[in-house]
């Protein structure tokens, strides 16, 4: 384990030419716009005129967003016009999973939070992947474990999910000590969320510690970090920066304890609707827009933590394997797959074993990324 704090300044300049690098993806996307040939579609002569919608800000998923409306644009030759809607402008998150539900919002993308897929448990198991590679094998538009269990988990909701967009791995913030084992929960007061696997995993690590755990809207996080209603929580180098977590935090622990991974999703009867060239259109646009979105916030969390480790004074300890490991056998992983996810692997695929077959597959990917 190293802590590390202050070191020598990265020039301003510096940051904000890397931060340019993903625009680029971006900025190469093709141009579906008539041409003086007339050759290429408008909105007014396209078979299938879609939204696509977000309620959320970040800048970095709403440039990959973007490149995914575009492409499908391209690839599916003006055929489908799709309009990008960021930042909430079609409504809540809730709001647009059901209007997507209901076709009234054809694609978008969401969260599957267990209370709105009942098998969105498995998108982020603590401890399933930690690093990019391993996401990049876990969540793959062809053949990725996760992504296959979830394409099954969505349609159970009337979805299809096409892509995965990640923010990357979660650490633990706090404002009390340094977290180098699980010891050093003592006496905390942590910030939780509903997801259940996240909230058994860390009462499993804490247990014995006297940390108790409070379950407070992310909207709330900050204040109660400033005010000492919380001392700690859980996030990604993301958080503390856009987030301005950062701010009122004294220490941060790259643990890895879950991955944040979100799904664009289309309405499913939409998606069955169409024929086979433009579902594969569709399929194409989002294998590149994942390619772009994983480079691009593995190249962000980079900045991000350069920022922290040079701009602040939050103390970063950065666990090695082994010590992560202690923290993993804690959480009692095994116990949690069994509770949670192996009711549901059971019943979608009765006879199959899926629990064991995924974890093998996960383990598998950890084998070969390192």
């Amino acid at each position: 384990m190293r802590s590390r704090t202050l070191s020598k300044i990265v020039p301003f300049v510096c940051l904000v030419c890397l931060l340019a690098l993903p625009l680029a993806a971006v900025g190469c996307a093709p141009s579906t716009d008539g041409g003086d040939d007339g050759s290429s579609s408008s909105a007014a002569e396209a078979e299938y005129n879609w939204r696509i919608a977000s309620s959320w800000t970040e800048k970095t998923r709403n440039e990959s967003m973007q490149l995914f409306t575009d492409l499908v644009n391209y690839y599916s030759d003006g055929r489908i016009n799709m309009e990008f809607y960021p930042d909430g402008v079609l409504g809540s998150h809730s709001e647009i999973f059901h209007a997507v539900q209901q076709g009234d919002v054809e694609m978008s993308i969401l969260s599957p939070y267990v209370d709105i897929v009942p098998g969105g448990m498995i998108n982020w198991v603590p401890f399933t992947v930690e690093t990019y590679d391993q996401a990049a094998m876990a969540y793959d538009v062809v053949d990725g474990p996760i992504h296959m269990v979830m394409i099954d988990a969505w349609e159970q909701v009337g979805c299809h999910t096409m892509w995965n967009a990640a923010l990357g791995a979660y650490g633990i913030a706090n404002t009390v000590r340094p977290l180098e084992t699980p010891a050093d929960f003592e006496n905390w007061k942590f910030r939780v969320s509903g997801s259940t696997a996240y909230v058994n995993a860390m009462a499993n690590m804490s247990e014995g510690t006297g940390m108790t755990l409070e379950t407070i809207p992310w909207a709330d996080v900050y204040n109660g970090l400033e005010r000492g209603v919380i001392d700690g929580c859980w996030g990604a180098y993301g958080h503390l920066v856009d987030a301005r977590i950062g701010e009122v935090v004294d220490y941060y622990t790259e643990l890895g304890l879950g991955w944040d991974a979100n799904s664009i999703v289309c309405n499913l009867d939409l998606w069955n609707g169409l024929p086979t060239d433009l579902q594969d259109a569709i399929t194409l646009a989002g294998m590149r827009a994942q390619e772009r979105d994983l480079q691009a916030e593995r190249l962000n969390n980079f900045l991000y933590k350069e920022w922290i480790l040079n701009n602040t004074d939050i103390q970063v300890t950065e666990l090695t394997a082994e010590e992560r490991a202690v923290f993993r056998e804690k959480a009692d992983m095994p116990s949690i797959w069994a509770e949670l996810c192996t009711p549901w692997l059971d019943e979608t695929y009765p006879g199959q074993n899926m629990t064991d077959a995924l974890l093998d597959d996960l383990d598998y990917i950890k084998s070969v990324t390192g």
